[in-house]
């Protein structure tokens, strides 16, 4: 069996592991990942993380075919440049190149919530699904498209960003620089925003009182003081399954995928946050009134983190594999 590198790229930790062709994790480790430093340097860490990441699968360097990264930001895969990412400060660095160079293995660079999206199709929630998008909701509103197996990527492999779409014409700032961004609204940080603003009209209710007894708001803290029966947290988390409900029910419109799966911090929420998420996506839907058992299933992510880390992996082996 041929074996892949998987290496998954976050603000604060890079996971990285061996993974088997057909998908699972043979050893793992983490390392911090220390964007405040140059990029170069962070690259010297994620080299002796793989190095370590082989040495303890126990498999040696024969049968490892080759490794796969998965990186927030803009990325240009065919290149395996990192073309711009703000938050680690990153800009046109030649992360596969410099890989290749110092592993002596093939490196594909992928979006991180593209490669995501194929760890879910490989072993996830959408194991098997012909085509599937899987949106994250975390600090933004991650989005990765996948086709018959493969990363599905617009022009120059850039990734698809469906967090900034528009849902609000002139709405909520989005960090992007626009207005009424799905992710302005959908994303645990919008989510969270909106709850500071609740817990700000209402200081004594029941949100109020969770953030003072955990010492923050979470994008738990409304559906977990809704499903407690709050009035405020029930009109707030109603609010934010609108707003998620009008941007999830613009994807299935536009793409028609077989299976849309939700991930990240909000969607660890499961059945309390999609029971009422196909009822408003489906009212919004082209063809809502024609019964259809070919219609888009609409399920929670299953393998956190992992699914960077095998979807790394395994784009690594879509481009060079078996």
């Amino acid at each position: 069996m041929t074996y892949y590198v998987g290496v998954d790229v976050g603000g604060t930790s890079v996971k990285i592991g061996v993974v088997s062709s057909a998908g699972s994790i043979v050893s793992e480790v983490a390392i911090a990942t220390g964007a405040e430093r140059p990029q170069e340097v962070v690259l010297q860490d994620i080299l002796e993380g793989v190095r370590q990441a082989v040495a303890a699968s126990d498999l040696g360097w024969g049968k490892v075919r080759a490794v796969g990264v998965g990186c927030p930001g803009m990325v240009r895969a065919e290149e395996g440049t990192v073309l711009y990412n703000n938050n680690l400060g990153w800009r046109d660095f030649l992360l596969g190149p410099m890989l290749t160079e110092a592993l002596d293995l093939p490196a594909r660079v992928e979006n991180d919530a593209n490669a995501a999206a194929l760890g879910e199709v490989v072993g996830g929630c959408a194991r098997g699904a012909t085509s599937a998008m899987i949106i994250t909701l975390g600090t933004g509103v991650g989005s990765g498209f996948v086709i018959d197996g493969r990363i599905w990527a617009g022009y120059n492999s850039a990734a698809c960003e469906f967090g900034h779409m528009v849902i609000v014409r002139g709405g909520r700032p989005c960090t992007c620089g626009r207005r009424g961004c799905f992710e302005a609204y959908a994303s645990a940080t919008g989510l969270i925003a909106m709850t500071n603003e609740a817990i700000a009209t209402d200081p004594e209710g029941a949100m109020a009182e969770m953030a003072r007894r955990e010492g923050r708001v979470g994008g738990h803290t409304s559906f977990v003081a809704a499903e407690a029966g709050d009035p405020a947290a029930m009109r707030l988390v109603d609010e934010y399954t609108d707003y998620l409900a009008c941007g999830v029910a613009n994807l299935v419109n536009g793409l028609q995928p077989e299976v849309v799966g939700v991930g990240g911090g909000v969607g660890k929420q499961g059945e309390r946050l999609l029971v009422p998420l196909r009822r408003k996506v489906s009212a919004e839907l082209y063809g809502r009134d024609y019964e259809d058992d070919r219609a888009t299933r609409l399920v929670s992510c299953t393998l956190g983190y992992k699914a960077g880390l095998v979807g790394a992996a395994m784009a690594a082996k879509v481009a060079y594999g078996e």
